[in-house]
């Protein structure tokens, strides 16, 4: 028998990450409604209705989402608060927060359980308390 004649092996698919992003919440998947979780509004109504706020993946990037807009307001109003070198490291602040929120609106979208430093720890904390 030839080498030409044997049919390669299938294809192997990939590791699927260990996250809870694929499955249903309310009349939507929950992937995407981690990722509209990073619009804060939406993150506290999240918080607040039936079947989004017994999700943990959904729960989570809520919590993570109001985490950082809170954080992000504190050191926004530090860095105003000193002289030249906080207003200019301000002024590309608010460049800095969008990448990180569009990378986590991005990886919930993904549906991964995408932890910032700090804020994640906390937020996976408050999501499993329920």
């Amino acid at each position: 028998m030839s080498k030409a004649s044997q049919a390669p092996p299938p294809p192997v698919p990939p590791p699927k990450a260990a996250s809870s992003g694929t499955g249903k919440v309310g009349s939507m998947d929950e992937n995407v409604a981690g990722a509209l979780a990073y619009l804060v509004i939406i993150a506290i109504v999240w918080l607040v209705l039936e079947p989004y706020n017994k999700n943990r993946f959904v729960r989570f990037h809520a919590i993570q989402a109001i985490a950082l807009a809170v954080v992000s307001m504190g050191i926004s109003i530090v860095l105003g608060m000193i002289p030249i070198l906080g207003w200019i490291v301000l002024m590309f602040f608010p460049l800095v927060m969008f990448v990180v929120w569009v990378i986590c609106f991005v990886k919930a979208f993904q549906g991964e359980m995408f932890k910032l430093p700090i804020l994640g720890d906390f937020a996976e904390q408050q999501a499993n308390q329920k």
